[in-house]
């Protein structure tokens, strides 16, 4: 193991949590409409635990609705079931050929809840983001131990340290532009 092994790993790790906060971040819907608000949502097909964007079509027709089309009819039900048990806070509306969800108007109250979400998913990447730093240190001191001098062990915690501040940042700057979308009305 070396500086530049532990530095290249910690980056790769990093830009793995800034990807996991986006993700989660997309989630939190902001008043509009959008597919990814249904990822993570499993459905129950023949049995096994299949993902609801690969049983149906699913589509925005405008910005407070999704529309989902299931492949197979008989779907209709278990999508319906999964939607409301995975608690998006959405009701389905079943026609019989399609579910569509109607996204209500967010409250003032309801976006600074939204917000407060954010915010929680910003921490806990900078949570994230502070560990992968403390053990990145802890392997420069190990090999600090093993005879690595002094002035690259401080230099290696120097520029850990730096790349750690640009992906705090990183974190901010995602949060702040999902707040930005969630007040806007």
């Amino acid at each position: 193991m070396t500086v530049d092994s532990i530095i290249s790993d910690l980056t790769a790790s990093m830009q793995r949590a800034i990807a996991h906060l986006e993700v989660e971040i997309s989630k939190i819907r902001a008043g509009k409409a959008t597919p990814q608000i249904l990822d993570g949502i499993f459905v129950d097909y023949y049995g096994n635990a299949t993902p609801i964007n690969q049983v149906a079509n699913i589509t925005t027709p405008d910005a407070r609705t999704i529309s989902l089309q299931p492949w197979e009819r008989n779907m209709l039900g278990p999508i319906e079931k999964a939607i409301i048990a995975s608690n998006i806070g959405l009701n389905p509306q079943n026609d019989g050929n399609y579910i569509r969800l109607f996204l209500p108007p967010l409250t003032e109250e309801r976006r600074k809840e939204l917000v407060k979400r954010v915010y929680g998913e910003g921490e806990q990447a900078k949570i994230a983001v502070r560990n992968l730093r403390r053990d990145s240190i802890e392997q420069v001191k190990k090999l600090q131990k093993d005879g690595l001098s002094e002035d690259i062990a401080k230099d290696a915690e120097t520029r850990i340290q730096g790349i750690t501040d640009k992906n705090i940042l990183v974190v901010d700057q995602h949060c702040k532009e999902k707040e930005k979308d969630i007040m806007t009305v």
